[in-house]
């Protein structure tokens, strides 16, 4: 699958191939030259990151208040970005972040309080994490206070005590009030106070206030800097079809970190690309790229050539459709996971980036060791199983003739795997699985959507019975299970407590019962109890944890079937100083790296 391993989710990229490559990078180390994992190079896009087909890369002219290290339990680790350093206060209400005392835009102007609160301003507009104007959202932001020019106060809603506030403000982008202030209307804050509000008597006022800042979310995010103003290490200085070149920023407050003048981001349209450009010698770093066996000695053929790896909170599955019979049933679901030989889909599908899924859990399982320790151990491995298989699909109403599964109306037990065309490993796990299953009697195919955008479009829409999904996203807790257990699933939290909508509705695809009757357990809702997470403080979430991992083990909403390993290359002809082996930055942009004090000229 080509992904960003730097987000919580799946992005696909499509854009121009390696006919519009420029020049390679210059023997004197003053050019890097590496891929942008995020979106695809456009000449047409704004400067601006929240467009989806942005000019503002992240890590290089595109800045966060801080940068999340890839810590296995720790979801409030991070690097200091704008932010110099951060508290939260005692009664976990208050986040106070205290700005890079040197940070300046690349217009040589400060970088100031006010800056941080227009960036928060335009993150509302956005919505979601803790920029949700909806009244009652759970850990969102109630207030933004200006202390002074480098000390901001984030106040979190009276009554919420997230834990993932803190992480949700860090990853705030970091915008220019010089050019978005101008964007945003007088009486702003008034809107985002009166659409938070609960008082029923301004219902009405409440919803114009929302419709109001939704719609000038989406003029944002079409809006257009005439130029780049940047806080980060570099600037951009021109696009073409096949590359992005962005020059440093002598104005960036930790400049003299920074190793290549300048910086070229080379446009592809897929996996091929990138493996071509690797194996020329023409990129002094790649984000994590699926990559197959032979490739990948290829690459490393190529002299200074090698592959870092670390730990990668990112679990590839098979998720269902229970809108769709019979995967209503748990006995089919289960059946399914005693018929796929996930180490042979993993051998097939991610031989290199990916280890084989010992158990689901909704945790990758080195996190899962590390959060419930032994109980993992005690999950269902859902080794392969025929017989138990056979048993539980005719106990679900289905009867084999001529060793072709039924279904209970005399129909063919078949369906349709979907994944997007671009996601190579997705494309052989779901051949692979399919011809599994249809060994076995089950009439299964794999089926490609053409980008990924159309296939998360059509996930969610509901129109996919069965189709690949990236769960387990840590570190937070809260997070990974929310993937399962929260809007795609049904549940949303609301004023302190959780709701949940019927399958079909509101977003929810996958369908799921709102509880269970889970053996051990008895009647569960794993919406509350992923909500809880958000809430628990670190040291008191094994409980619910272990019970999280026993419900989705029992249940299995999805099918665990490799958890990455994060893969990336790198050539040492031109730069040196590269992050080591499982260090916590791999999972950020290589100009986050540069910012780190890696990366320098040979």
């Amino acid at each position: 699958m080509r992904r960003s391993a730097f987000a919580a989710a799946a992005v696909m990229v499509a854009a121009m191939g390696l006919a519009a490559c420029g020049e390679k990078p210059s023997a004197s180390g003053g050019v890097y030259t590496s891929i942008d994992a995020f979106h695809p190079i456009n000449v047409s896009a704004p400067i601006n990151p929240y467009n989806g087909q942005s000019n503002a890369y992240q890590g290089y002219n595109a800045m966060k208040l801080g940068w999340a290290k890839n810590h296995l339990t720790d979801l409030n680790a991070y690097y200091p970005g704008i932010a110099q350093s951060w508290q939260m206060s005692a009664d976990g209400g208050t986040l106070t972040v205290k700005l890079q005392p040197n940070a300046k835009w690349s217009d040589g102007t400060p970088v100031t309080g006010e800056d941080i609160k227009v960036s928060a301003a335009v993150a509302f507009t956005q919505g979601g994490s803790a920029f949700a104007v909806t009244p009652g959202t759970a850990g969102a932001l109630a207030d933004v206070r200006v202390v002074d020019d480098k000390t901001v106060e984030f106040v979190q809603v009276t009554g919420s005590r997230s834990n993932v506030f803190q992480r949700n403000i860090l990853e705030l982008w970091v915008l220019p009030k010089s050019v978005y202030g101008p964007e945003l209307p007088a009486n702003f804050w008034d809107l985002v106070k009166t659409g938070g509000s609960t008082d029923a008597a301004q219902a009405d006022a409440a919803k114009k206030a929302r419709d109001d800042i939704a719609a000038l979310g989406k003029k944002l995010v079409a809006f257009g800097p005439p130029k780049d103003v940047s806080a980060g290490p570099f600037v951009l200085e021109s696009v073409n079809p096949g590359e992005a070149l962005l020059v440093k920023n002598k104005h960036f407050h930790d400049a003299g970190k920074i190793g290549p003048e300048q910086v070229k981001l080379r446009n592809y349209a897929d996996n091929q690309a990138i493996w071509n450009y690797l194996i020329a010698g023409e990129l002094d770093s790649a984000p994590y790229t699926s990559t197959p066996t032979e490739v990948v000695n290829q690459i490393l053929k190529v002299p200074n050539s090698k592959k870092i790896t670390g730990l990668s909170q990112v679990s590839a599955s098979l998720a269902f459709n229970q809108k769709y019979a019979p995967f209503d049933k748990l006995e089919v679901r289960q059946a399914l996971a005693y018929l796929i030989d996930r180490a042979q889909v993993q051998r097939i599908a991610e031989p290199d980036s990916g280890k084989v899924a010992e158990h689901t859990s909704g945790l990758v399982e080195d996190a899962a060791k590390e959060w419930i320790g032994n109980e993992v151990g005690k999950l269902d491995a859902y080794a392969l199983d025929k017989a138990k298989a056979e048993s539980l699909l005719t106990r679900a109403g289905l009867t084999k003739t001529n060793g072709k599964w039924m279904l209970p109306n005399g129909q063919p037990f078949g369906f349709t795997i979907q994944v997007p065309a671009p996601f190579s490993d997705w494309v052989a796990a779901a051949k692979n699985i399919s011809s599994q299953l249809i060994e076995v009697g089950i009439a299964a195919q794999a089926q490609t959507s053409a980008d990924f955008a159309t296939y998360q479009k059509e996930m969610a829409d509901g129109k996919y019975a069965a189709g690949l999904w990236l769960i387990a996203l840590g570190p937070s807790t809260y997070n990974a299970y929310a993937r399962i257990y929260g809007a795609a699933n049904g549940w949303a939290a609301f004023g302190g407590s959780v709701t949940h909508s019927p399958a079909g509705t509101k977003g929810n695809w996958i369908g799921g019962t709102e509880t269970a009757d889970v053996p051990g357990l008895g009647v569960t809702n794993p919406g509350q109890l992923t909500y809880q997470l958000s809430q628990l403080p670190v040291d008191q979430q094994k409980d619910t944890l272990v019970k999280l991992a026993k419900y989705t083990n029992h249940q299995l909403p999805a099918i665990q079937l490799w958890n990455y390993v994060n893969v990336q290359f790198v050539n040492e002809t031109r730069y040196t100083n590269f992050p080591p082996e499982n260090c916590e930055c791999l999972r950020l942009p290589h100009g986050v790296w540069m910012q780190l004090g890696y990366i320098k000229k040979k």
